[in-house]
């Protein structure tokens, strides 16, 4: 009778009696402890967004743009001579051990010129670039989270100074001053460039309003300061960068092409001046290739530094661009070419050796 009350209660238990003794114990294992994931920071989400420079041809172009702001900083120090010293016996001189770059019509030292006059190109690049982009998240930003009325007179406001001519403008402005000071060319510059962007932001603005956390956060009643600064922004670093970058390529480019046509003085140094001065004076026909040939590098150097740069948050952004970049560098570090339509199929040789010996 004993045995069979033993047998049944071993069987309930789902264990035989005789492998386990009557004195057994079941445990159970102890529920493992859930730690919530913690909640992105503000600072994270930054610097998440800020992993766009981490590519290679971001910082190729960050190098390049690095080293002419070091230039321009530092003028007064790099450059060998004043950029207005004259030297009546050392005109036209090609480029030599006293002068790097050679010498212009009166003796001036092309590479002071050329060094002093990236300081003005720099100054006015980014403070238009950043006028710009402050306007263009300010209006976008806001005319995307926004709706109604006040969504479409910012959006109206946006086209109007998308159709305003610059060029035009910049010159009327101008020519209102004896010698137009670079901050203002900068301002003129910041206001009629930021319609593009803030055109993008607002589109990307629209898209991110309708997503789960943007509704969440508005459920929690949090204000909407705190929504585009907290929740969105760093969602946007992305297209605020590369909106800043076009900025300051036009910016650049606009202030040459103004200097090189003489709507700028030519008492303000940059690149564009020692172009002006170089077609006056005729360094083009008589092919004196030092004076207009350095600060024609430069400019073409600056826009490949802002093109890499932008190419690199292309890539970040684009999920196509990125996976594509990535296969390439995987390819790379295995030797393998990136240009070749054909892949090549490694077969594994211990197994051919294996079969070809069973088949004998």
């Amino acid at each position: 009778m004993t045995a069979v009350n033993d047998r049944t209660t071993a069987d309930a238990a789902g264990q035989h009696p005789a492998n386990t003794p009557a004195t057994a114990t079941v445990r159970t294992p102890r529920a493992a402890a859930s730690t919530p994931p913690k909640k992105p920071t503000f600072w994270s989400k930054l610097g998440s967004a800020f992993a766009m420079f981490r590519n290679p041809k971001s910082i190729a172009g960050l190098s390049i743009l690095g080293f002419f702001v070091l230039v321009a900083i530092f003028a007064d120090v790099l450059a060998p001579y004043s950029p207005t010293q004259i030297n009546n016996s050392a005109r036209f001189q090609p480029p030599s051990a006293e002068h790097w770059l050679g010498t212009t019509h009166i003796g001036e030292d092309v590479l002071s010129q050329v060094i002093h006059g990236t300081r003005g190109v720099i100054v006015v690049g980014f403070l238009a670039a950043i006028i710009a982009t402050i306007i263009a998240i300010v209006i976008g930003v806001i005319s995307g989270y926004l709706t109604g009325w006040r969504s479409e007179s910012l959006s109206a406001l946006t086209n109007v100074f998308l159709v305003i001519p610059g060029l035009p403008l910049i010159i009327i402005v101008a020519s209102m001053f004896e010698d137009p000071p670079l901050i203002l060319i900068a301002l003129v510059l910041g206001l009629i460039g930021w319609a593009w962007g803030a055109r993008v932001l607002r589109a990307q603005t629209m898209s991110l309003r309708t997503r789960d956390f943007i509704q969440a956060a508005r459920a929690n009643g949090e204000p909407m300061r705190r929504i585009i600064t907290v929740e969105m922004l760093p969602n946007l670093m992305a297209l605020i960068a590369a909106s800043f970058v076009g900025t300051v390529t036009a910016a650049i480019l606009g202030l040459t092409t103004l200097s090189y046509i003489g709507v700028i003085p030519v008492t303000t140094y940059n690149w564009g001046t020692i172009l002006n001065w170089a077609s006056a004076q005729g360094a083009f026909r008589q092919n004196q290739w030092w004076w207009y040939l350095p600060p024609g590098l430069c400019i073409a150097a600056i826009g490949v530094a802002l093109s890499l740069i932008n190419f690199g948050i292309d890539e970040y952004v684009n999920p196509r661009l990125r996976s594509a970049g990535e296969r390439a560098r995987a390819m790379k570090k295995k030797g393998m070419n990136v240009n070749d339509t054909v892949t090549i199929v490694r077969t594994n040789t211990t197994s051919t050796n294996t079969k070809t010996q069973e088949n004998a």
